[in-house]
């Protein structure tokens, strides 16, 4: 009987000798293949941690401050209700050098200024907001005088140091529509901080209940030779300006409207429905075309689609009629059930970032690449992105030696269906080197696969299954 224990005990006894080499060495593998770019552990927190750490909290509130010149004008403006602080939602944003810009559209009362910056790096988790350019460039929305900033949705950078903002020219827009002034392009030199483009979109180019909440630029061989593009999210087009010309045009396409399918949006708990048109776009070169094209999507859809941005920025295809122009707007393929996205930015390294907004994600694609879910990527894991991001709305990619991804996350269902809890935190900034956060992913140009296998590529259409 003895004999037999002691047979049995010395063979449990090697069992676990083996057993805790293969973890010791399965330990080491995932280490060394992290250190390498390829995280291959089985561990999903793990995982997770690793890549949020890549991740930084740049600023965080509860809820919005602003920079009043005196504690005491601070005070009347909340008395008087031109300043309710729980009514302020941080929507876009970018960076200049040491500065950060911050939109907050007017979609309720009590929001006292539509774009503000705060300093980068600060000293202060959660900053208060200095209007930008200054107080008296924000207009009164109960008074308006419509050469001011009335509701600003999103802002671009371009290389030559403007700052270019649509200015919507709606407020209240969660109630009931509300259009005050023209919706408006403006530009700022971000040297001496002055207006140097102010341009009211033509009565002809906007249709009843349009809303303009995104902009970006094309600029050419030298800074005069530019053009911003806007989307007309709500009446599903495109407004091209002119800098050159001071003068633009609009540009339609049905693959700028919304699928129903992909409208319906079930989020923390809410389950509402956008209709949004045409709404991220970004611009890169396209090696395959040999040409400079615009990526952009419906935020209601699944998919992305392409254009020559040649096409866009010639004002005489569009004059007559431009249906003949549709053959040349494709579709590239689309991210899946749930892969509603908001904005998008490209890195010079021609990796694509865009928002995951019903995943709490942010996503990415080496443009290179066909764009299939097989070489779709996340940044977050699933598990615990939503710890970490709630509702991504504003992302952008910017201009620094070494580049970096910016990204607003800001509960906006929350805000516009529900009640936000003001004792937690509602709103970040974070920000991620391009280069670090798609070390370990498919979007690393210099990635095929983490174990070096080969994969068979299933192209499954938007619509069918999932």
């Amino acid at each position: 009987m003895n004999r037999y224990s002691f047979k049995f005990s010395w063979l449990i006894t090697f069992q676990l000798i083996i057993l805790i080499s293969f973890v010791n060495s399965v330990s080491f593998v995932e280490s060394f293949n992290a250190d390498f770019g390829y995280l291959m552990q089985s561990n999903s927190q793990k995982q997770g941690s690793i890549r949020e750490s890549q991740l930084k909290i740049v600023n965080e509130w509860k809820y919005l401050d602003f920079e009043y010149p005196t504690f005491v004008e601070r005070q009347r403006a909340i008395m008087n209700g031109d300043f309710i602080p729980k009514n302020n939602l941080p929507l876009g944003i970018d960076v200049h050098k040491n500065r950060l810009f911050i939109t907050t559209p007017r979609w309720k009362d009590g929001v006292p200024a539509s774009l503000g910056t705060i300093p980068f790096p600060t000293r202060e988790l959660s900053p208060a907001i200095k209007p930008y350019p200054n107080w008296e460039a924000h207009g009164n929305p109960y008074n308006p005088d419509c050469s001011k900033l009335i509701s600003v949705y999103r802002t671009t950078v371009d290389k030559c140091n403007r700052l270019w903002l649509i200015d919507s020219g709606v407020i209240n827009a969660t109630i009931n529509i509300n259009q005050i002034c023209p919706p408006k392009i403006v530009a700022f030199d971000l040297n001496a901080d002055k207006t140097i483009v102010r341009y009211d979109l033509p009565k002809s180019q906007v249709k009843e209940d349009s809303l303009h909440s995104n902009i970006i630029v094309e600029v050419g061989n030298h800074c005069e030779d530019a053009h911003a593009i806007v989307a007309d999210v709500w009446r599903f087009g495109l407004i091209v300006y002119s800098l050159a010309k001071n003068r633009s045009w609009r540009v339609t396409n049905y693959n700028f409207a919304p699928n129903p399918v992909a409208s319906d949006f079930k989020i923390y708990g809410l389950n509402f429905q956008w209709l949004d048109g045409v709404f991220g776009m970004s611009i890169s070169y396209d090696h395959q075309s040999k040409q400079r094209v615009l990526y952009f999507h419906p935020m209601a859809s699944f998919k992305e689609f392409i254009v020559s941005t040649e096409l866009l920025l010639t004002e005489s295809l569009w004059e007559i009629n431009s249906q003949d122009n549709a053959q040349y707007f494709f579709s590239i393929g689309d991210r899946g059930y749930n892969g509603q996205s908001s904005s998008s930015g490209i890195a010079r390294n021609g990796v694509m970032f865009y928002t995951q907004v019903h995943r709490d994600n942010i996503g990415c694609w080496d443009t290179a690449k066909p764009y299939t879910r097989a070489n779709l990527g996340m940044l977050l894991d699933p598990d615990v992105s939503s710890t970490f991001i709630q509702f991504p709305n504003d992302l952008k990619v910017d201009e620094g030696e070494t580049q970096s991804v910016w990204i607003m996350s800001n509960r906006l269902p929350i805000y516009l269906y529900s009640q936000l809890d003001y004792s937690e935190i509602n709103f970040r900034i974070l920000r991620g080197d391009v280069n670090m956060i798609i070390n370990s992913t498919i979007c690393n140009p210099a990635n095929v696969y983490g174990n070096g296998s080969k994969s068979a590529i299933v192209s499954i259409e938007e619509g069918q299954c999932y």
